[in-house]
């Protein structure tokens, strides 16, 4: 039987090892966001073709971002996370991305029409910066406590038995 120290030393590094992949596949995806990002903003959505361009780039590129982090988080970070309930955690998965989507569009669209920091320094700076900072620590915080929260097993291995 473990000690009460080595449940909580074994629950530290489990977390420490899930923050570290997590930073790594959100690495990943704050590349392809910021590309996509910034390739949306300088042609087809400029604000100088369309006001709202910037935040409509925002919204593309987040959502190709949202998807690239699905497959790493689900298959790496959380790996061992239940899957019996695949359709449900996916829904979750999505509601999480996109209040983490929210932060950041929010940080835009303060920066961008709130200031009028309107360059495209300015925004990559405001979307991808900050508002991906903060929208991924509301992220990592829901992922962990409501999607791939470690009490699945449990609770599913007790339904099943019932």
């Amino acid at each position: 039987m473990l000690s009460p120290s080595d449940r909580s030393g074994g629950r530290a590094r489990l977390l420490l090892v899930q923050l570290v992949r997590f930073a790594v596949v959100g690495g990943l995806g704050f590349v392809l966001d910021t590309a996509v990002f910034d390739l949306l903003r300088l042609t087809v959505l400029s604000p100088d073709r369309l006001s709202d361009g910037p935040l409509l780039a925002k919204v593309a590129s987040t959502t190709v971002a949202i998807a690239a982090n699905w497959i790493g988080n689900r298959s790496w970070t959380f790996s061992d996370s239940p899957r019996a309930r695949a359709g449900g955690e996916a829904l979750e998965f999505l509601v999480a991305s996109l209040v983490g989507m929210a932060v950041g569009l929010l940080c835009l669209w303060i920066s961008h029409y709130g200031l009028r920091l309107t360059t495209t320094l300015d925004d990559t700076v405001s979307a991808n910066g900050v508002g991906l900072v903060l929208g991924s620590a509301v992220r990592f915080w829901l992922y962990r406590v409501w999607v791939y929260r470690p009490d699945r097993a449990t609770r599913s291995e007790v339904a099943t038995a019932e």
